[in-house]
C-alpha cells in the first residue's frame, strides 16, 4: 500500500490532482476557523475550552458541529459547512421521483441535469439564508447552549443581516470549492469536504480517549483492558462497515445471440449487482433531521403532558432510540422505493436482449428484482440501525465521552469509509492505467482491477 502512495506522485496528472485537492481542503479548513464579524473570538476560545473540559455529549447540534469540522463552535464563516447543499440535493432528488416536470428534466440528458443542478443551487441559497438567520438569532440569545449572549459585541438587526450574508457566502464558496475538487481533483468534492471536516475532530477524540486513562486524584478510573477493548471494537466496526458497504447481490444475466451480417453479438454471461446497503447513509440523515424537532417543540408547549413527551424524545432516551431505529428502517425502504425502479431495469434488459436465467423477461423479471431488493434491503437497514445507535449506547453504557463514541459508528463513520473507498478506487484506476501496482497487489477493490 505504501508503494501505491509513492507511485501516485510519479504520475504527473495524478500528482497534480492530489495536490490540487489538498490545496482546496486547506481553504475549506480556513473557512471553518475564521470567525464571523461581530463576535468576541477570545470569548469563543475560552468557552470552547470550558465545553471540552466539561465533556459535552453528542446531541444533534454536536453532531452538526462534527460534520462542519468544529465551525459551529468557532462561530466561523463556514459554520453551516456544506450541509445546506446536501439538504437541497436530497430534496430535489426526492422531488424528481414524484414531480413530473423534474422527472422530465432528468431524462433530458446533460441539459436537463444542468437545469436540475441550477435549481439545487437556488434552493441551497434559500435553505442557507434561513438557517444562517436562525443561527444569528441563537447566538444573541444563547439558543445554541454553547455560548454566553455577550459573545455578540453589538447585537441587533445589523449583526443578523451581516451574519446571514457572511455564512451564506461561506457555504456557497465551499459548494463551489467542492465542485472544483470533483472536476479537477480526486474524489467527490462535496463528500471529501464533509470527510475532512469529520477527520479534523479525530485528534480531539484521541486526546479525550487518552485522558480517560489518566489518573484523577491518584485514581485511574479506566483499566488498560478497556482501552484495548475499545481499539479492537472500533477496528471490528470499521471492518464490518467496509464489508457491508462493498456487499452486493449478484443477479446473473444472459444476453441472447444476435447475428448481424457476419458478426455475432451477445451471448455473454454477466451479472447485475444489487447493493445490500443501497440507501447508503441517507436514512440516518433523514431520521436525525426529523427527530431534532419533536423534543424542542413539545418542550415549548405550556402543558405538563407535552413537556413530559418532549423529555421522552430527548436525545439518547429509550423512546428516542426506538423511534430513531424504526425511522431508519422506514427510510431505508423509502429510499429504495424512490430510487430503484425494477420495471425500468426489466424493460431495458428486454430491449437489449438480456434476461435473468429461469425468469421470463418483462413483468416477471421486474417482480423478481423487486422481491430480491426487498429482502437484501432488510439486511442493509438492520445494519444501518445497529451502526446508528451504537455511538449512543457506547457512550451511555460505558461512560465514554461523546466525541470518542461518535467514531464507533453512526453517520460519520459511514461517510468516512464510503468516501475513502471511492477515492481509493479512483487512484487505483489511474495507477492501473499506467501499469503501476494498486493499493492491493493480491486482491482488488470493487470496480478496480479484475
Amino acid at each position: 500500500m505504501l508503494s501505491a502512495f509513492v507511485n501516485s506522485f510519479k504520475i504527473k496528472e495524478l500528482r497534480q490532482r492530489i495536490l490540487f485537492t489538498l490545496g482546496i481542503i486547506f481553504l475549506c479548513r480556513l473557512l471553518a476557523n475564521i470567525p464571523i464579524a461581530g463576535v468576541d473570538f477570545g470569548m469563543i476560545t475560552a468557552q470552547i475550552k470550558a465545553s471540552a473540559a466539561g465533556g459535552a455529549g453528542v446531541g444533534f447540534l454536536d453532531m452538526f458541529n462534527l460534520f462542519s469540522g468544529g465551525a459551529v463552535k468557532n462561530c466561523a464563516v463556514g459554520a453551516l459547512g456544506i450541509m445546506p447543499y446536501i439538504s437541497a440535493s436530497i430534496i430535489i432528488q426526492l422531488m424528481t421521483a414524484v414531480v413530473p416536470f423534474l422527472e422530465k428534466l432528468a431524462r433530458e440528458g446533460d441539459a436537463g441535469r444542468a437545469k436540475i443542478t441550477q435549481y439545487t443551487r437556488y434552493l441551497t441559497v434559500i435553505l442557507c439564508s434561513f438557517q444562517a438567520f436562525l443561527l444569528a438569532k441563537a447566538l444573541q440569545t444563547n439558543g445554541l447552549g454553547f455560548f454566553d449572549p455577550a459573545i455578540v459585541r453589538i447585537p441587533g438587526i445589523g449583526f443578523v443581516l451581516l451574519t446571514v450574508m457572511t455564512i451564506t457566502t461561506g457555504t456557497l464558496l465551499m459548494m463551489w470549492l467542492g465542485e472544483q475538487i470533483t472536476e479537477r481533483g480526486i474524489g467527490n468534492g462535496i463528500s471529501m469536504i464533509i470527510t475532512v471536516n469529520i477527520i479534523s475532530r479525530l485528534p480531539m477524540a484521541v486526546g479525550a480517549m487518552i485522558s480517560m486513562f489518566k489518573p484523577v486524584d491518584g485514581i485511574v478510573r479506566n483499566s488498560p483492558f478497556m482501552g484495548v477493548s475499545m481499539i479492537i471494537m472500533i477496528l471490528v466496526v470499521i471492518a464490518g462497515v467496509i464489508a457491508v458497504t462493498q456487499a452486493q447481490q449478484k443477479i446473473p444475466v444472459q444476453y441472447a445471440k444476435r447475428v448481424v451480417g457476419k458478426k455475432v453479438y451477445g451471448g455473454q454471461h454477466t451479472f447485475m449487482p444489487l447493493r445490500v446497503n443501497y440507501a447508503g447513509v441517507m436514512p440516518i440523515i433523514f431520521a436525525q433531521a426529523i427527530l431534532m424537532f419533536p423534543s424542542k417543540m413539545f418542550s415549548m408547549m405550556p402543558w405538563p403532558a407535552a413537556k413530559q413527551l418532549g423529555a421522552a424524545f430527548a436525545y439518547g432516551t429509550p423512546v428516542y432510540m426506538a423511534t430513531f431505529g424504526l425511522m431508519i428502517l422506514f427510510f431505508s425502504y423509502f429510499w429504495v422505493a424512490t430510487q430503484f425502479n425494477p420495471v425500468k431495469i426489466a424493460d431495458d434488459l428486454k430491449k437489449q436482449g438480456g434476461y435473468v436465467p429461469g425468469i421470463r423477461p418483462g413483468t416477471p423479471t421486474a417482480e423478481f428484482l423487486d422481491r430480491t431488493m426487498t429482502r437484501i434491503t432488510l439486511a442493509g437497514a438492520l445494519f444501518l440501525t445497529t451502526i446508528a445507535v451504537m455511538p449512543t449506547i457506547v457512550s451511555k453504557q460505558f461512560g465514554i465521552p461523546g466525541l470518542v463514541a461518535s467514531f464507533f459508528g453512526g453517520t460519520s463513520l459511514l461517510i468516512m469509509v464510503g468516501v475513502m473507498l471511492d477515492t481509493m478506487r479512483q487512484i487505483e484506476s489511474h495507477l492501473l492505467m499506467r501499469h503501476y501496482d494498486g493499493f492491493l497487489k493480491k486482491g482488488k477493490l470493487k470496480s478496480g482491477r479484475r
